[in-house]
């Protein structure tokens, strides 16, 4: 005799009904469960996929994605299941309520103390980068930096990240209305001479700023984009050159930026 949904779930011990509680909903449970069940190494399910991950019936599984994909949560090719965009729709509400500054600040604050080195947070206004968010481990400038603080766009390392993202002949009007001063003897100031070097930033996904800032100051920037793709902020790590040369940067930090950056992405909306 075959046994219900309910009840081969609840005794095999698997599944969102596990622990049931008259004041909540298991139905609804079962959905988020089935939600849930997708990440990035299993983008695509089938419904025995999901039947497995989530302990239901292989029938209740299809319910549930089906009903996804009728309103919109999910596709379904035949055999698989996608979920859409629609989904962060669930979080908005969360996300909107948080400004990115907060967000940004839960992320860097434990990577900072895992690499022994300030990180920041920036965005572009005009020619300049806007501190919105910072991890300050040691102090490695002259200056005190905090959240509202603004540096040239030119000869920082967030700077070049974002002015790379923005098309050629925005980047170049605003380098124009940039003074360019020669801050050190490293920093660069012509404009081609950025121009190329922002060519190489794009391709590479990072930027490093090595003493063009401030003598003995290195550092290395990465963009962050929002679940849109849009590219919306840049983190970076500062560091002094008697702890990090700009390829100790690349080699030890930068995996670390880009794990960051892409833990970022999908809490950032708009």
């Amino acid at each position: 005799m075959r046994t219900s949904s309910r009840s081969t779930t609840e005794a095999s011990g698997k599944g969102p009904s596990k622990d049931r509680d008259a004041s909540t909903v298991g139905s609804f449970a079962k959905g988020l469960a089935v939600i849930e069940c997708f990440d990035a190494g299993s983008p695509r399910l089938s419904i025995a996929d999901v039947s497995a991950r989530t302990g239901l019936e292989r029938a209740s599984a299809r319910r549930f994605l089906l009903t996804l994909a009728k309103h919109g949560y999910a596709e379904f090719d035949g055999k698989y299941f996608t979920l859409t965009p629609r989904v962060l729709k669930l979080g908005y509400a969360y996300l909107a309520a948080t400004p990115m500054p907060s967000i940004i600040q839960r992320v860097i604050e434990p990577l900072s103390a895992e690499i022994g080195e300030s990180l920041s947070a920036s965005t572009l206004e005009g020619d300049e980068i806007v501190y919105i968010a910072r991890a300050s481990h040691r102090h490695v400038m002259s200056i005190s930096l905090t959240v509202g603080s603004r540096l040239p766009a030119y000869c920082t390392s967030m700077g070049r990240v974002l002015l790379a993202a923005l098309p050629p002949e925005e980047a170049q009007k605003r380098l124009k209305l940039s003074q360019r001063r020669k801050l050190t003897p490293q920093t660069m100031t012509g404009i081609d001479e950025i121009l190329r070097d922002l060519v190489e930033v794009r391709a590479q996904g990072y930027a490093v700023s090595d003493q063009e800032l401030e003598a003995g100051l290195v550092s290395i920037a990465v963009p962050v984009a929002n679940a849109a793709g849009k590219i919306v902020t840049s983190i970076n790590c500062g560091s002094h050159t008697s702890r990090f040369s700009g390829a100790d940067l690349i080699a030890k930090v930068l995996p670390k930026l880009l794990r960051a950056a892409s833990e970022l992405r999908p809490m950032l909306v708009g």
